[in-house]
């Protein structure tokens, strides 16, 4: 992240500005307690619960585009296979977030791609990415900690890259241009300070999850139940405390090359049933101990389906025995009670 470098404060700045800095730090320090100890490897209820702050939503493109904010708060990222956890700095400010939906049918869209900068009266405050992430109580997003001037307004300009992962069915070849959305950021701290905070001091540590934020103007992101995913579902077997709900249709989506079966697995957050995102995952089908399928299956976005990992084949039969192997854990960004988890992937075994 690419913020504003300050000038270093004048020798002759007095001990009251020093001590307003030193309670604003430790009134941050206090919204960030301590981790549970023996956190369980598997998603689990976290110290406290945050609320949020909306700026606004607006459309662009064939996007739904809504910034929020709240308290900086501590997060971890995702390198290869091992999480780094991204702490609270001195100057960090507000927790931006972004959530981006198809606007036809509100489907929340899983990005990697989405930068932001802010600026005050055209003059450059902070920048940079904002990480595809995974909170309790949000579900998919995009945010990061930055650093603000102090009360006042800013312009805050989102850019939206041209999604990575593959569109079917109504989605086919939509969501390919980079859309950009802007807001006008009323800020102030008094107003940040009224935001929820609670501590769940009996709860925390337990395996569990608090419930989703609903907000009226923002969708939150969605995996279809067992009993309406299209197709028929095979199983819903659970690895690295993730459910992979599998599912065979007689013939692909449209935006899928092949005309035979296709299998679907909307791997999900036990819990909430969020989609989990950003990770690598195959196949291998075998039948009568030969090998008739053995590929990547594509993360993809379908209005039906979801975001979710498939593959098209030239057969399946009842009898076949598909094996699913994560390759790559999810490169989804953690919020407090997901960072233990699904990081530790079995093999799993279905039979058709």
């Amino acid at each position: 992240m690419h913020r504003r470098q300050f000038l270093a404060a004048a020798a002759g700045a007095t001990t009251v500005g020093l001590a307003g800095c030193r309670s604003l730090f430790e009134t941050r320090s206090s919204r960030s307690p301590p981790l549970v100890d023996d956190r369980p490897d598997a998603v689990y209820v976290p110290s406290h619960i945050e609320g949020m702050q909306m700026v606004g939503a607006t459309t662009t493109g064939d996007y739904g585009v809504a910034l929020t904010y709240s308290y900086p708060h501590r997060f971890w990222q995702i390198d290869v296979d091992e999480t780094n956890k991204v702490s609270i700095e001195g100057d960090d400010t507000v927790h931006l977030m972004t959530t981006v939906w198809d606007r036809e049918t509100r489907t929340v869209i899983p990005n990697d791609g989405v930068r932001t900068t802010v600026t005050q009266s055209g003059d450059p405050v902070a920048s940079g990415r904002l990480w595809a992430m995974l909170s309790q109580n949000m579900g998919v997003h995009a945010g990061d900690n930055f650093g603000l001037d102090g009360d006042g307004t800013y312009d805050v300009e989102v850019s939206i890259d041209p999604l990575a992962d593959r569109t079917t069915g109504a989605f086919a070849d939509r969501f390919t241009d980079l859309e950009t959305a802007t807001f006008a950021f009323e800020f102030s701290q008094s107003t940040l300070e009224t935001t929820k905070f609670e501590r769940l001091s009996d709860r925390k540590g337990n395996r569990g999850a608090i419930q989703a934020v609903e907000m009226d103007m923002v969708p939150t992101a969605t995996t279809p139940a067992s009993e309406v995913m299209p197709g028929t579902v095979l199983a819903e077997p659970s690895s690295g405390d993730a459910v992979f709900a599998t599912t065979t249709l007689a013939s692909p989506p449209t935006g899928v090359d092949g005309d035979g079966p296709y299998l679907a697995v909307s791997v999900r957050t036990p819990y909430n049933e969020y989609p989990v995102p950003l990770m690598a995952l195959s196949a291998t089908v075998t039948r009568d101990g030969t090998t008739v399928f053995d590929g990547s299956l594509p993360g993809t976005l379908d209005p039906e389906l979801g975001y979710h990992y498939g593959a098209a084949m030239d057969s399946l039969e009842s009898g076949d025995e598909i094996r699913l192997t994560v390759d790559s854990v999810p490169q989804v960004s953690r919020h407090e009670g997901y960072e233990t988890s699904f990081l530790d992937f079995e093999e799993i075994r279905i039979t058709v």
